[in-house]
């Protein structure tokens, strides 16, 4: 008999095996504590390792916990959109025709997810953002925003669209820049990011581009994330959620369901899609939801021993 405790991986984001970003899930984590999950998350070394556990209301589906290399999370979106692809894949979520609602317990409370299937499979996954978008304090000079990511000045957009943090319970910096070049070669300095963004309330950088609509996207995105461990994300959707708010007060206007088609980790080789949407009533944001396609690409186990409860 086969020992040790089952993980699955997928890439998350993508309909390409070896694209997208990659994710570990454990399935059955029951009688783990933190140490160990920390120690299991930095030894795959993925931007991200999810422990699944039964739920503590027994009217949602699983509890997840969420384990970068460095830290926990109270909330990931690649994380929470692949575990229920791998959980309905692996036959742990039962389906229910076309669509199916679950709902993860995370750090932020309550998370549904609906999964779309095709003849019995899912295809894809969408979230809805338990916290809706909170902005940040006054960010600092525009000087030290460009040194940061190893960029002149005036490669930072400082119009109508210009630096702002904002939080879906985990918060990014987002930083627009004028042109996909300045995107290209934003490179974090990370003795600038010590001294003025380690300790700040949104220390993970979120550089972007408007592409006009061009190819079918609407924005694409870096995401570093020093503070977690992770030196470049290849896809992240929980700063998606909160780029939905960011983007939304650009347009206080509108009342209607806003949608964002984001790719990310181009730079990295690992191309991500990411599909956004926000509700709006007025100026007031309702809902932000953000899916995406996954692909499964391998089972194991991890055999070295580990202490349970």
């Amino acid at each position: 008999m086969t020992s040790g405790i089952p993980f699955y991986t997928a890439d998350v984001f993508t309909s390409e095996m070896f694209g997208g970003n990659q994710l570990a899930v454990f399935p059955s984590a029951d009688g783990l504590d933190a140490r160990p999950m920390q120690a299991i998350a930095r030894e795959l070394n993925l931007s991200e390792t999810v422990f699944v556990f039964p739920p503590e209301r027994s009217a949602n589906t699983r509890k997840l916990r969420i384990f970068t290399p460095g830290a926990e999370l109270p909330f990931a979106g690649h994380p929470t959109i692949g575990t229920a692809f791998v959980l309905a894949s692996i036959g742990e979520v039962a389906l229910a025709g076309a669509r199916t609602r679950i709902v993860f317990e995370e750090g932020v409370g309550p998370v549904p997810v609906t999964i779309e299937t095709r003849n019995g499979l899912p295809t894809y996954c969408e979230l809805t953002s338990a916290r809706l978008p909170e902005f940040g304090p006054p960010p600092p000079p525009i000087e030290e925003i460009a040194a940061v990511l190893s960029l002149r000045p005036d490669q930072v957009r400082s119009d109508t669209c210009s630096p702002r943090p904002v939080s879906c319970g985990v918060p990014f910096f987002f930083v627009p820049l004028r042109d996909r070049s300045a995107l290209e070669q934003a490179r974090p300095d990370l003795a600038v990011w010590e001294r003025s963004f380690s300790s700040w309330w949104a220390p993970h950088l979120y550089p972007f581009v408007e592409t006009g609509g061009s190819e079918g996207v609407d924005i694409r995105a870096r995401m570093f994330g020093p503070a977690l461990g992770i030196p470049e994300d290849s896809a992240t959707g929980s700063a998606a959620a909160a780029l939905a708010g960011y983007l939304a007060a650009l347009r206080p206007s509108d009342s209607a369901t806003l949608r964002w088609v984001v790719d990310q980790g181009v730079e990295m080789g690992r191309p991500s899609r990411l599909y956004v949407e926000c509700d709006r009533d007025g100026e007031r944001i309702e809902a932000v939801r953000v899916g995406g396609a996954s692909v499964m690409v391998a089972e194991a186990r991890l055999t070295a021993p580990v202490p349970r409860r």
